[in-house]
């Protein structure tokens, strides 16, 4: 049996991390969902990137939008709004089946808002209206300014992914923003039954950083084991929140779960398995979101076992042990959120001068 298919039956929805014309003229993305069970699809600022500036398939599309616009953010937005629109319904059916579990699509706001608590309030109410489906989640960074945007856009109704998760006490903070903002949008009478939201964890960029640190040290047993231990921890943190009184509440009135999310799940080490984030992350209530080279590796040769919830001593003693080799995984996690906003706004300010040469080349011609 295809272990796409198999993973469903332990509670984990896969989603695709990738968006881009081409997979959806070719009916690839329509395939991924009727033979391996693809359960949604996730966008970023570097996806877009790959997309746009990789292939003529926009090219069009941006001179016809330059006639009337020249700001090439807003340019952006409208090419993004029209692909995120047309995958959302291609879900549509997956969403209706699931009853409005899966089949979701995400659109970011500008990761140059990623401090700008107001600035991302504002960008995603605009997104959500314009994009105008129920099966679409806005993403907004899990900064410390993010809180209050994910609470407030919570509140209001929008669905919301919560990305560039990397540290646990940051998790806790947005376990905190989910609850309040559905006690918000309760407190003005408002239905809470479908408002959807994810947290989203970036895990193996956490091992490409900490493992040198382990390797220097001779700790070569904990090498490869940080990333899947923290993911560990952070599902054992959602289990305690939806058993909470204060979520049970929520639930009554008709309160989905925020689900975790493992993004980041392509292997960078080639001495790794290059299903190893995969298949050590398979749980209820979880999603992984995945590139099309890890979906094809896993469909190959992947095993399927509930996994999230097992050797959790082992989770908690590699933890334990990075203080005893002087590694404050909090800071690191601090700078991988820090390194994931710079890499997300160089890839959107190469998207952006993307956008203006094309611009700049069709005027040429005219």
């Amino acid at each position: 049996m295809n272990p796409l298919n198999q993973i469903r039956k332990e509670g984990q929805s896969i989603w695709l991390d990738l968006l881009d014309r081409d997979i959806m003229n070719s009916g690839q993305l329509q395939n991924l969902i009727d033979v391996d069970d693809l359960g949604g699809l996730t966008s970023n600022p570097s996806i877009f990137e790959k997309a746009i500036s990789g292939s003529s398939d926009y090219n069009d599309d941006i001179a016809e939008l330059s006639k009337h616009e020249d700001d090439n953010s807003t340019i952006f937005f409208d090419l993004a709004i029209k692909d995120i629109q047309r995958a959302a319904d291609i879900f549509k059916p997956v969403f209706d089946k699931t009853h409005g579990k899966d089949g979701f699509v995400s659109l970011e706001v500008s990761p140059l808002l990623a401090r700008n608590t107001v600035g991302t309030i504002k960008q995603a109410r605009e997104l959500w209206k314009k994009v105008n489906r129920k099966n679409v989640m806005i993403k907004i960074p899990g900064t410390t300014e993010g809180l209050g945007a994910i609470r407030e856009c919570l509140s209001e109704g929008i669905n919301i992914n919560v990305t560039l998760l990397f540290g646990l006490p940051r998790y806790r903070e947005i376990t905190e923003a989910f609850m309040g903002g559905l006690e918000d949008r309760l407190k003005e009478g408002l239905p809470i039954n479908e408002v959807a939201s994810v947290a989203s964890f970036f895990l193996s960029r956490i091992d490409v950083m900490v493992d040198p640190m382990l390797k220097k040290n001779n700790a070569n047993d904990l090498v490869g084991e940080v990333a899947i231990a923290s993911a560990k921890k952070a599902y054992q943190i959602y289990l305690e929140m939806i058993n909470s009184d204060r979520f049970k509440k929520l639930k009554a009135n008709g309160a989905q779960t925020q689900r975790v999310l493992w993004a980041s799940t392509s292997t960078k080490d080639p001495s790794f398995s290059d299903v190893k984030y995969v298949e050590n992350l398979i749980g209820k209530d979880t999603i992984n979101t995945l590139p099309l080279e890890t979906i094809d590796a896993f469909r190959n040769h992947g095993k399927v076992a509930n996994t999230i919830s097992k050797d959790l001593d082992h989770a908690e003693k590699v933890l334990d042990a990075l203080k005893n080799n002087h590694i404050n995984i909090d800071q690191i996690t601090q700078d991988l959120e820090n390194e994931g906003i710079e890499k997300f706004n160089s890839a959107y300010e190469k998207l952006l001068k993307s956008i203006d040469k094309q611009k700049y080349k069709k005027r040429l011609e005219a």
